[in-house]
């Protein structure tokens, strides 16, 4: 059975998924504003000796809208499978699962994972520190680094390609909602930010096609942004990446460009990031991807500034419901710092270049 609300999770479902006696729970909502699509609850079991003392359960937004277009995305399904099949493949960065299940074809879904509340948020607006951008890179790496040159192969078809019907979709809604999206959040953009953006929702699947020609594939998370990470204690390399609902196959530059341009400051990013990216190609070398240059990275990283973040921060904002003021502040950092980011690396005269071709 999966349970249609939090109030379905009942000690007596909880202990058939956990294997314990489950005599009483006690339900705090968490990430307010930041799961757009999801719901997510902290659920304290009680008798308090059991292990694990708490888990953590994610259940389809409670806005209707939201639901429907976690379904039209297959993203539900699409994170319910990767943490079956796929989580396990990965010895590093993920939170341990307990239960994923879903109905397919619908937004009934739910996940039971751990409970990751010992380790650190940092909120988007804050953005992430020199040492946490550092430590997210490197288990960046090497996540990317077990798929490395693996994703164009059938077995995994099932994940949508970032030149898939998906992206060909988002592109369509993108130009679509480009005149509501500047009526409604023009003042928070300089006039080169909203020309970028623009030009920027006529191309999307066009930056795609050039990246995923000349770069190797791997599994990319694509929303990968620090409020779907959690960190140890500062100097601790210790890192978790969740929300895998929106995972997809293509160039690893996706995710580093989305991480690195939305989730940190922008003059702390100007100062850092060209150590953040050789790190990254350092950490891919020690993890045994030797094919890749740090030259080809560069390139390509320059170019994934017009992704993801860009995408995503428009998607947001024109198709989900944004009613609680924390994830309109959350758009709305997106929106300027992905658009700084790609500016900064020449995000416009590129976009030219692919508006003039035939």
């Amino acid at each position: 059975m999966i349970p249609k609300t939090i109030v379905d999770v009942t000690p007596k479902w909880l202990s058939n998924i956990l294997g314990l006696e489950i005599t009483d729970l006690e339900v705090t909502k968490i990430g307010e504003g930041i799961g757009l699509l999801g719901d997510i609850y902290k659920v304290e079991l009680f008798p308090s000796e059991h292990f694990p003392k708490s888990v953590v359960v994610k259940l389809p937004s409670s806005f209707e809208d939201n639901r429907q277009q976690g379904v039209a995305l297959g993203m539900f399904e699409a994170e319910v499978r990767f943490y079956n099949q796929l989580g396990p493949m990965i010895n590093v960065g993920l939170p341990k699962i307990y239960h994923a299940d879903i109905l397919e074809g619908t937004a009934d879904f739910v996940i039971v994972m751990e409970d990751l509340s010992d380790l650190m948020m940092v909120s988007q607006s804050e953005g992430m520190s020199d040492s946490q951008a550092e430590a997210a890179v490197k288990v960046l790496a090497k996540i990317h680094s077990v798929w490395w040159g693996r994703m164009e192969s059938h077995e995994f078809n099932w994940i949508p390609s970032m030149i898939g019907p998906r992206i060909e979709f988002v592109t369509q809604s993108l130009s679509d909602m480009f005149p509501k999206f500047a009526e409604s959040f023009g003042e928070y953009l300089t006039p080169e930010a909203l020309g970028l953006y623009e030009l920027f929702s006529k191309n999307y699947l066009n930056v795609n096609k050039v990246l995923a020609a000349r770069s190797p594939w791997t599994l990319v998370h694509q929303d990968c942004r620090v409020e779907n990470m959690l960190f140890g204690e500062i100097g601790s390399d210790h890192v978790a990446v969740i929300d895998w609902q929106g995972i997809g196959r293509g160039p690893s530059s996706y995710d580093l460009a989305y991480l690195l341009g939305g989730s940190v400051e922008t003059d702390l990013r100007r100062e850092h990031e060209d150590r953040w990216v050789s790190l990254y190609h350092e950490t891919l070398l020690e993890e045994g991807v030797l094919t890749y240059s740090i030259k080809d990275l560069r390139e390509d990283y320059q170019m994934s500034h017009l992704q993801g973040g860009l995408a995503t921060a428009m998607f947001t904002a024109g198709s989900l419901n944004l009613s609680n003021e924390r994830g309109l502040q959350l758009v709305i950092t997106m929106m300027q710092r992905h658009a700084q980011a790609a500016i900064d690396h020449n995000g416009i005269q590129l976009l030219e270049d692919l508006n003039s071709q035939p």
